[in-house]
């Protein structure tokens, strides 16, 4: 039985190149980073390159590249040390945002007693960008945290826009960009954001890797204490191997950009069309051109499909989901699904697609024929 993996917002396979390049450090570069003899040298090396090659691809300086386990670490750390050192008093989000995010700022709140607002979202999915101005219009020290591309619909914000009215109230901008770092182009000398993350394994990296750009100046400091890594700001021997593994997956990813895109852009319209042809009163979540890579549709089948529909595709070797991995087990619906969709709606059966390079139409095939058998 042949298997067939469309769940890459949950994670993606490791480029065999990028396997390769960790092996060989592993094998041959296991020097601490923080040593002064030549293997720790070495292991500084990497790492620094590493760094440069990072900040090459998103238009910034290396210094304001620091290394985390991965997207949940940094968006916790830049929140914390923002109310804590920044003196932030207030966060503005979304109630669509990743849990990273979402349960760091309840927690906050709990903890500081700060100020906790959420903006209004509209009925695609996309962020009320004029109310988000008049939150902004109150003045306090303020902290926006909205994600770029949201991992459960695709939809996609417009940083730049965001950038120029956080800058017009002097709030500070976070965004959790950890569904579109390696798949589209972030210039961050162009769009002003003072923090966004990153993890590997969304853009065929290993796991257990991600970093943070932190604007230079920004103020904030660790999370937790120990060595003087990462400018003092991440202490811990750094994971050499992952790190150098995450740089050339990024590169790759880059340098085939263009080609990888418009190869599954035109996956997402094919499944688009399939989907017209066998089951035309199915609909998409948000719209159709939500990110290229991501769409979550509704299937116009009966409710009680919808407990098995997941388990029924796994046992014919197809791998979707139906919102983050991070909730898989949840009986509950989607947090994300729950802020756009009626309550009849979120009683049908849904399935997030996501698709990577590695696909192909004969994918795409064998879903439309295992749906149409349940």
């Amino acid at each position: 039985m042949k298997k067939v993996y469309l769940d890459n917002a949950s994670t993606t396979a490791i480029r065999p190149e990028v396997i390769q390049e960790m092996t060989k450090i592993m094998m041959d570069d296991f020097g601490n980073p923080s040593s002064t003899h030549s293997f720790g040298r070495n292991a500084k090396t990497i790492i620094e390159l590493s760094r440069k090659n990072i900040a090459k691809h998103l238009n910034c300086s290396a210094q304001e590249i620091i290394f985390t386990s991965g997207g949940t670490e940094a968006n916790n750390w830049i929140l914390r040390s923002a109310v804590e050192d920044l003196k932030v008093e207030r966060i503005i989000t979304s109630k669509m945002e990743h849990h990273a995010v979402l349960y760091s700022v309840l927690a906050l709140q709990s903890d500081y007693n700060i100020q906790l607002d959420y903006v209004n979202i509209n009925d695609d999915g996309s962020i009320d960008l004029t109310h988000l101005s008049n939150l902004l219009a109150q003045e306090k020290k303020t902290i926006v945290s909205l994600m770029h591309v949201n991992n459960e619909t695709g939809t996609i914000l417009d940083l730049e826009r965001v950038s120029v009215i956080c800058k017009q109230y002097n709030a500070l901008f976070h965004s959790d960009t950890v569904q579109s770092v390696g798949k589209t182009e972030i210039d961050l000398q162009k769009t002003t954001l003072d923090f966004i993350v990153a993890s590997a394994h969304k853009f065929h990296g290993p796991k257990g890797v991600g970093f943070a750009f932190v604007r230079k100046n920004s103020g904030l400091q660790p999370l937790f204490f120990g060595g003087e890594q990462e400018k003092g700001l991440r202490a811990g021997t750094e994971a050499v191997h992952q790190i150098a593994g995450m740089a050339k997956a990024l590169s790759i990813s880059y340098q085939n950009l263009d080609n990888d895109r418009a190869y599954i852009s035109d996956l997402k319209k094919y499944l688009i069309h399939q989907l017209e042809i066998h089951f035309p009163d199915f609909r998409i979540v948000g719209k159709k051109e939500d990110f290229y890579n991501i769409i979550n549709i509704i299937l116009p089948f009966s409710s009680d499909k919808t407990s098995m529909l997941l388990f029924s595709l796994d046992m014919k070797g197809i791998a979707v989901s139906r919102g983050s991995a991070c909730q898989s087990g949840s009986i509950k619906p989607s947090h994300v699904l729950k802020e756009i969709l009626s309550e009849i709606d979120l009683k049908l059966p849904n399935l997030r697609i996501s698709f990577s390079h590695y696909n192909t139409k004969d994918d795409i095939d064998l879903l439309i024929a295992s749906l149409k058998t349940i």
